[in-house]
C-alpha cells in the first residue's frame, strides 16, 4: 500500500487529477517510463533530481507517454519498488544510483521483457534488456584539478576523497592530481583516501573528512575538492567555516548545504538528464544501447572566478569532450 500511494503521488505532482484514469502502459500504443531512486530521494541536488528531469523532459516532448516515479525509503524496498513498475507494464525503468545495482541486475533476468537504464551502474556481463550508464569521475575529477590549479593562491591544493578501494573515488581524485598538474606543475597537490576507516561508515563518514579538511588547510591549501557522499560533504563543511574555498561533485552541492555552502566555488556533476533523455528516445525507437558514458557538466562559477580562468575552463571542457585532453588515469587502481 506504501509503494502505490508513494507512486500515486508521484502521478499527482504531473498536475493529474486525482479522478483522471492513468493511461494503459501495458498496451503497445501507450509508451511509459518510471525512475526508482535510492534512498537519498528525488531532492538530492544530485543524480537523482536530474534522472528525473530527463524523464519530465521526454514527457514535455511526446517521447514518453506516462513518468512516474518512486523514492525509496529503505534499502530493502528496491526490488519491491522495480518490480511496481514492471507489474503496472512500464516500458522503461530508470534506476538511479549505485546502491541499485543488484537489485536492477536481478530485475534483468526476471523480467526480459522490460528495460532497465542504471544510473551510475555497470555490467560486465552486458545483459541484454539492460543500459548502464557510467560517468567518467577521471575527467570530473580532471576539471576539479585544473580550476583548483587556476583558484590557487598559496600553489597548494588539496581533495578529501572517500577509500580508494571504490575504482570511482579514484578515478576522481586521480583525476584531480592530474588536471592540477596539467594546468600547473608547480602546484602541490595533495590527495587524502579514507583507506583505513571503518566499512561500516563507508561514504557516511563526515568526521573523517572534516578532520582532514582541517589539516590540508592547516598544511596550506586554499582550494579543496571532496569527493564521497557524507565523507566529502564533512570535508566541505570544515572549509566552509575556514573561509576555504571548495569545488564539490557528485550533486550542487552549493545548493544543497546553503549557507554551509557558501565557498563552493562550483560542483562538477554527470550529465543525467540529457543521458536519460538521449536513452528514452533511443528506446522507443526499438534501439537499445549497449553501454553509455555521460558527458560531464558543471554547475556555473560563482562571481569571484575571473573571466580568463572561466574562458580557460572552457577549452579544458571542450578538449576533455573531445578526448583531446587525455587524463592517463587508468580505470582501476594499479
Amino acid at each position: 500500500m506504501r509503494i502505490k500511494l508513494i507512486c500515486f503521488l508521484a502521478i499527482t505532482l504531473l498536475g493529474m487529477p486525482a479522478c483522471t484514469q492513468s493511461p494503459n502502459c501495458s498496451s503497445k500504443a501507450v509508451f511509459c517510463a518510471a525512475l526508482v531512486t535510492d534512498t537519498r530521494g528525488l531532492n538530492d541536488f544530485g543524480m537523482n533530481h536530474e534522472a528525473w528531469s530527463g524523464l519530465q523532459q521526454s514527457k514535455v516532448e511526446g517521447v514518453a507517454n506516462q513518468i512516474a516515479y518512486i523514492e525509496s525509503v529503505d534499502t530493502r524496498d528496491y526490488e519491491k519498488n522495480i518490480n511496481f513498475f514492471v507489474n503496472a507494464g512500464y516500458d522503461v525503468i530508470v534506476t538511479s544510483g549505485i546502491a541499485l545495482s543488484d537489485a536492477t541486475l536481478r530485475s534483468t533476468k526476471l523480467y526480459p521483457d522490460s528495460v532497465f537504464i542504471g544510473m551510475n551502474q555497470a555490467d560486465e556481463g552486458s545483459t541484454r534488456n539492460f543500459i548502464p550508464v557510467t560517468f567518467p569521475e577521471d575527467h570530473m575529477g580532471f576539471f576539479a584539478g585544473a580550476l583548483a590549479a587556476s583558484l590557487t593562491k598559496t600553489k597548494i591544493i588539496g581533495a578529501v576523497c572517500e577509500t580508494s578501494g571504490i575504482a570511482a573515488m579514484w578515478r576522481y581524485c586521480e583525476g584531480f592530481r592530474a588536471g592540477a598538474n596539467y594546468v600547473d606543475e608547480t602546484v602541490n597537490t595533495m590527495v587524502v583516501y579514507r583507506d583505513n576507516g571503518s566499512r561500516e561508515k563507508l561514504f557516511i563518514d563526515a568526521d573523517w573528512g572534516a578532520e582532514n579538511a582541517h589539516t590540508l588547510i592547516q598544511d596550506g591549501a586554499d582550494v579543496l575538492f571532496a569527493v564521497g557522499g557524507e565523507t566529502g560533504v564533512g570535508a566541505l563543511r570544515a572549509a566552509n567555516e575556514a573561509g576555504i574555498r571548495t569545488i564539490g561533485a557528485e550533486r550542487d552541492q552549493g545548493a544543497a548545504l546553503g549557507d554551509q555552502g557558501s565557498e563552493v566555488v562550483t560542483s562538477i556533476l554527470a550529465g543525467a538528464s540529457t543521458t536519460v533523455q538521449m536513452l528514452i528516445r533511443s528506446v522507443r525507437g526499438g534501439n537499445l544501447s549497449t553501454a553509455v558514458v555521460s558527458p560531464i557538466e558543471y554547475v556555473p562559477f560563482d562571481e569571484l572566478v575571473t573571466r580568463r580562468i572561466v574562458l580557460r575552463m572552457d577549452e579544458i571542457m571542450g578538449g576533455l569532450l573531445s578526448g583531446d585532453i587525455k587524463t592517463n588515469v587508468p580505470q582501476e587502481k594499479p
